[in-house]
């Protein structure tokens, strides 16, 4: 029986050959080191790919001293925040072959400091915390050596690097579209009083119905101010469940959307803002950008330059049928 040689797996030396570069060119491109140009570092990928490389994680791990991989904590069980962050971190890193390692700690700080102690034993270059809440949290013991950013909310210590949405800009961008559109008489209704986002969000609202995050207090609010009277024109809700559940009563109470009460969400989550009757104006928190500014924080950070103190991430506006309808 005849046998078949091996094929030959290529090495740097191939793609950077291929390339027209430097073996050390080469590997900087492939690795998401130096300041090369993106022609270069396009055409390194291309030849990479073309070969069919494959990078040796354990010998770039011995000549870096790095084990290109990130861990990154959440509170966040079913994902509404940290799944979108993720896409954002995964974007990137990937451009330098870093895995991310997701851990739930599920609000509870003896999983949490299990889930750290685990990535600090894997020797991760860095960590990412983030949660299902905006706010402040006290912060990690990471140890030296392991730089530490927080997204979407900030640390408590603000010698740390945290990224977090600008909700009070994105709150005021709906007042503002608002009144573009002549609407004078605008309640704010939203989540409970000592919730963080709920504070800020109303900061620039004169009237405010403190509640809960539900579709249900959405219509429970929208019964209470159609009791007060029809002297408003414009609700603007804390989060786009309640705004579902407002525009639901109000149109089950005879009042047209938006012609007679244009209506705002909060968080753009697709499947509540496009399902909803009509769509919702809503802000978008561009969570996965949050993510991709966290990871270039971290990236910095693990290259010896942490940026430190709190950064505001904007938001922005993304308008539907429920303030400018489309048709009559």
């Amino acid at each position: 029986m005849q046998i078949m040689p091996r094929p030959r797996i290529a090495t740097i030396r191939d793609v950077a050959a291929l390339a027209g570069v430097a073996v050390g060119t080469a590997s900087k491109a492939l690795n998401g080191q130096g300041s090369l140009r993106a022609e270069t570092i396009t055409r390194v990928r291309q030849a990479a790919e073309q070969l069919g490389f494959v990078a040796n994680a354990a010998a770039r791990s011995l000549q870096t001293r790095r084990t290109y991989t990130v861990g990154m904590i959440t509170t966040d069980t079913i994902g509404r925040f940290s799944i979108p962050m993720l896409i954002g971190v995964e974007d990137a890193l990937g451009a330098g072959r870093i895995s991310v390692l997701l851990c739930d700690a599920r609000d509870d700080p003896i999983r949490e400091r299990h889930h750290l102690e685990v990535l600090l034993s894997r020797r991760v270059d860095g960590v990412i915390v983030t949660g299902r809440r905006a706010g402040t949290r006290p912060p990690i013991d990471a140890g030296p050596g392991v730089p530490v950013v927080y997204a979407f909310l900030a640390s408590a210590d603000p010698a740390d690097c945290s990224v977090v949405p600008d909700e009070a800009g994105g709150a005021q961008a709906v007042l503002d579209h608002l009144a573009t559109l002549g609407r004078r008489r605008i309640v704010h209704v939203t989540g409970p009083a000592h919730h963080h986002s709920a504070r800020v969000r109303a900061s620039v609202f004169p009237d405010t119905l403190y509640g809960a995050w539900s579709e249900s207090w959405g219509r429970q609010a929208a019964a209470i101010l159609l009791a007060r009277g029809p002297d408003f024109d414009a609700v603007a809700c804390g989060n786009d469940q309640i705004a579902r559940g407002v525009t639901d009563a109000l149109r089950e109470a005879g009042r047209r959307i938006p012609h007679d009460v244009a209506v705002t969400g909060f968080d753009n989550w697709d499947v509540i803002a496009e399902a909803s009757r009509p769509p919702l104006t809503s802000v978008d928190m561009d969570l996965a950008g949050l993510g991709r500014t966290a990871a270039d924080l971290l990236l910095q950070a693990i290259a010896g330059n942490p940026a430190t103190g709190t950064h505001t991430h904007p938001a922005h506006l993304v308008i539907r049928d429920s303030t400018v309808a489309t048709s009559a």
